[in-house]
């Protein structure tokens, strides 16, 4: 039988990882959660931990030494799951912006695909709830500059709402993975397409947080912006050689 993780990095999510654990965990779909903390000082893994007593077999705990970031958690979590052997690794925010209840959808059509990335921009629309105008249109445009210069079709190329098939996350180098933010997700996307796996996009609803503080600051768009442009030139330059 076929086993699915859906991978949560959290950072002083108090006020959403219960919730987003029960509600996960009573998909009709079966998903196991492995949470993956940064030494929340809020006591984020002493909330997990009491629910993995209850489930013991469906939600796991991976802590971390100090705020490391978004991209390392998500390597650490996927190289857990390889060791686990799962067949599926889903990324997943805890903030509730990505519903649950679509992880069957995304999951689903992962069978037909190797990467399948949950968009906010696919169809020609604007599937986004919550978020200031100019927000909406910062990232509707960093994702059409990222397209611009890798070469990618995907129109939501830095969204964290993704599904991995085992295959991709076993012969991408996640050791080679440079990136700690936002550009984490778009390295990921780039790395896959260039070592041919099919990528799908179906479209979601992104809902901004109601609890909690965001982890956005300057120094991760910084992050983002510049390195897509290092992504390339190092494409370009493997090419050459």
């Amino acid at each position: 039988m076929e086993k699915q993780l859906v991978i949560i990095p959290t950072y002083n999510e108090i006020d959403n990882i219960d919730d987003m654990l029960l509600t996960v965990i009573d998909l009709k779909t079966k998903f196991d959660i492995l949470v993956v903390d940064d030494n929340s000082p809020d006591g984020t893994a002493e909330v997990v931990k009491k629910r993995m007593v209850n489930n013991p077999n469906r939600i796991f705990l991976l802590e971390r030494q100090g705020k490391q970031g978004l991209g390392t958690a998500y390597i650490a979590g996927f190289k857990w799951g390889l060791e686990k052997s799962y067949n599926y690794m889903l990324e997943m925010d805890c903030d509730f912006s990505h519903n649950p209840a679509d992880l069957p959808r995304l999951l689903e059509a992962c069978k037909n695909a190797d990467v399948v990335v949950g968009s906010r921009y696919v169809n020609n629309l604007v599937n986004v709830v919550n978020w200031p105008m100019g927000r909406v249109l910062l990232s509707y445009f960093a994702s059409y500059y990222v397209r611009l210069i890798t070469g990618m079709k995907i129109m939501d190329t830095t969204a964290g709402f993704v599904c991995y098939k085992e295959k991709v996350l076993r012969k991408i180098n996640l050791d080679a993975i440079k990136f700690k933010g936002y550009a984490f997700q778009i390295e990921m996307k780039f790395k896959s397409k260039q070592m041919g796996f099919k990528i799908a996009e179906i479209p979601i609803v992104f809902t901004d947080r109601t609890k909690g503080e965001s982890k956005m600051n300057k120094g991760i768009i910084k992050e983002a912006l510049f390195g897509v442009l290092v992504l390339r030139l190092q494409y370009l330059f493997k090419r050459k050689t």
